[in-house]
């Protein structure tokens, strides 16, 4: 099995642990506060993972230049604007079909990914990917409680357009955050995954920071004051992110954001093991589809 694989698993076990436990920070928080968590509690998970890195693998430094600090700012704004743009889409009356299409990230990697990197797919990726977005489409609809008919009648709606946006911003984000790491031109992934991550979590962390002081300047003390589940929401994004970046390097973003759906697979059993909540007959038929892609994605690497 590539290394990239059990990586890309491990990045979406702790994402979903990440959304978990960020429900704690719900009420306590502003959208954009929780957001701000995901960043600045991650930081030192990343620091330490970095110089861990540096000092077991005997590295020097890596030289910073010019495109790598484009590329790892252009992709942390990017994962900004993708928030700012979901807040926007939430403050919308109905955004139930928006937030249906802001889950087409996958198929937005897939076409940055070739424009900016040259990153080919094969007939079978192309597939699967096509699998996961149409299963993406149907999950979301059957959790929003959306039919064909109001689906197909907001299409041409704001909301529909934010959403598709959305989807671009993070789809760019993480296309960008391969190009940074892979502009290192260093031997060592873990190495070029690390120093990325680190780097691109402090530009977060200034720009955020100031966007929050400007706009909701209190959130800054609530941010501290909730520390202690900043921290777990923290420690299981780093691990997150450590993971994504990693696999990143190792592998065409494609490949690793649509094995990533997995993600929702864990959400699903969750739901039905621990939760015991109902599901539709749609978010069954999604759950489908995006398993079967997951799998066609397996084979094809």
């Amino acid at each position: 099995m590539e290394l990239w694989i059990p990586l890309t698993i491990a990045a979406a076990f702790f994402q979903n642990i990440r959304s978990a436990t960020q429900k704690h920070l719900q009420g306590k928080l502003s959208t954009l506060g929780a957001a701000y968590v995901r960043f600045l509690y991650a930081w030192p998970l990343a620091l330490i993972y970095f110089f861990g890195v540096i000092v077991y693998e005997g590295h020097a430094l890596p030289d910073v230049h010019g495109v790598f600090l484009f590329y790892a700012l252009a992709g942390g704004v990017c994962q900004i604007m993708f928030t700012v743009f979901l807040l926007w889409l939430f403050s919308f009356h109905n955004f139930a079909v928006g937030t249906t299409i802001s889950k087409l990230e996958t198929v937005m990697v897939a076409v940055f990914g070739l424009l900016l990197l040259g990153d080919a797919l094969t007939p079978a990726v192309t597939m699967a990917i096509a699998m996961s977005a149409v299963g993406l489409i149907i999950l979301s609809a059957g959790q929003s409680q959306l039919d064909i008919k109001s689906l197909l009648q907001g299409l041409w709606r704001l909301p529909t357009l934010i959403g598709l946006a959305c989807a671009a911003w993070l789809g760019m984000s993480v296309v960008l955050f391969r190009a940074a790491s892979l502009s290192l031109g260093l031997d060592s992934f873990t190495l070029s995954a690390s120093f990325t991550l680190l780097i691109v979590l402090i530009l977060q962390i200034a720009i955020m920071g100031l966007l929050i002081g400007l706009r909701e300047p209190d959130q800054l003390k609530q941010v501290v004051r909730h520390w202690r589940p900043a921290t777990l929401v923290g420690l299981s994004g780093g691990l997150a992110s450590i993971g994504w970046f990693s696999a990143f390097t190792l592998q065409n973003a494609t490949h690793v954001r649509a094995l990533g759906q997995i993600e929702l697979v864990f959400t699903f059993i969750a739901t039905l093991l621990f939760f015991r909540e109902k599901v539709t007959r749609l978010e069954i038929a999604g759950i489908a589809l995006i398993t079967a892609s997951i799998i066609l994605i397996l084979l094809a690497s």
